[in-house]
């Protein structure tokens, strides 16, 4: 037995510095606005997942997350899973009550991403949290491959500043990734900081965002080097935020508004392998993406707008090869050309990305779904992509050798009206 299976109710909080809020207050907030936007009701829940990274290395809170934040909310008896993959832990959270709703083990299903990073009394541990999204066995053996990547590249006399003291250790990894990338394909500085100028610039219409600031492709470079090309105008912020979706499938649909019932068309999740840096075809993101694709039955070409996770900046561009949306080396260009800007052939991350909107790891999957449920029903007001059907979430997680330790592909069909 198989079913199609559909998101009915989204609900987030706004991201920042939410230092007075908690878990449980955070979730609870996402929880309302996600069944107020179903029109529904706690008791039509039968299932939920719990999507966090962070409460066991910053409040002890180890276990049970879960049942501990949406019990407070109200939910018992019912099934309560913990779901923990690093930065795609919601996305997972996703995947696993889609494949329950889809097998007909229940009919309606909530994924709950809830997550703070901020604790200024506990600087410290803020930073040293990220180190858990990456096997500390093999920490030294795989930065050090991942330096490797760069090696020939010309650096400029900027690259070989120490850059920023206080920084995730993502942003060396990712700063790396970039080198490869310049090396490789001839991929310049400006064009990384084109993705961060956009993304910026398209955050001042989303009132979620944590910055709302448009910034220039010259005010990106400007801005404090983090290290060597990134700057912090191209790094995701630490963000505090949650986001709730609601899951019907058909049998359950029949209690929702099949007019903004959004359809997930197809999921596609992989984790890593032992490929060679040359090896770019075989990147995790292309084999998640080839599997949604595959699911969904539709190309690259058939999607509409994107919201791929640009934890920092280059990620954008390597994530839109990865996903098929041009050839391997090509994607700084086409941001340049204006194509992933709103009112372009492929808008991406018109909510800002993570590098603007925000980045509250353990929600941030679900919340790129949020946004993009919000688009498919036309009702994202100044930002709305106009007659958008097809939309794609690519969510990856942690790191592990070269790449992603995982990543999933979420593509969505807008309502049938």
């Amino acid at each position: 037995m198989s079913t199609d299976v559909f998101v009915v109710g989204v609900g987030m909080t706004p991201l920042g510095k939410h230092l007075t809020q908690t878990v449980k207050q955070l979730t609870t907030h996402a929880v309302d606005a996600a069944l107020a936007d179903a029109n529904a009701s706690r008791e039509a829940v039968q299932a939920a997942w719990f999507c966090n990274t962070r409460q066991g290395a910053l409040e002890g809170q180890h276990g049970v997350r879960g049942q501990a934040a949406l019990r407070a909310y109200g939910f018992e008896g019912i099934p309560i899973f913990n779901t923990d993959n690093a930065c795609a832990s919601s996305s997972s959270g996703l995947m696993q009550a889609f494949a329950s709703l889809r097998a007909g083990i229940h009919d309606v299903a909530l994924v709950v991403g809830a997550e703070k990073m901020n604790y200024p009394e506990r600087r410290e541990a803020m930073f040293e949290a990220f180190k858990g999204s990456w096997d500390r066995d093999l920490a030294d053996e795989h930065m050090a491959q991942l330096l490797a990547m760069g090696e020939g590249l010309e650096l400029p006399e900027e690259a070989l500043q120490p850059g920023s003291p206080e920084r995730s250790v993502f942003m060396d990894i990712y700063a790396a990734q970039a080198r490869f990338h310049m090396k490789r394909f001839g991929t310049t500085q400006r064009q990384i900081a084109a993705v961060a100028a956009k993304n910026h610039w398209h955050s001042q219409w989303n009132p979620m965002a944590q910055y709302r600031k448009p910034m220039t492709v010259e005010e990106v470079l400007a801005d404090k080097l983090i290290v060597w090309p990134i700057t912090r105008a191209m790094c995701a912020p630490m963000s505090d935020g949650a986001c709730a979706l609601l899951l019907a499938s058909e049998e359950g649909l029949k209690r929702f508004d099949r007019q903004r019932a959004v359809r997930v068309r197809g999921i596609g999740v992989s984790s890593g392998s032992r490929r060679g840096p040359d090896e770019v075809d075989k990147h995790l993101t292309r084999v998640a993406a080839w599997r949604a694709y595959e699911m969904a039955g539709v190309s690259p070409q058939d999607v509409s707008l994107a919201e791929l996770h640009d934890a920092s900046a280059i990620a954008e561009l390597l994530h839109m090869e990865n996903c098929g949306f041009c050839d391997y080396g090509d994607a700084g260009a086409l941001v340049e050309s204006g194509a992933t800007r709103l009112g372009g052939r492929l808008p991406i991350n018109v909510s800002g990305g993570l590098h603007s909107k925000g980045h509250p790891i353990g929600a941030t999957g679900a919340i790129q779904v949020r946004d993009l449920v919000v688009q498919l029903r036309g009702e994202a007001g100044a930002s709305q992509v106009q007659g958008a059907q097809l939309g794609l979430a690519e969510n990856g997680g942690g790191f592990y050798g070269l790449e992603e330790a995982a990543c999933v592909v979420t593509i969505l069909e807008a309502p049938n009206r």
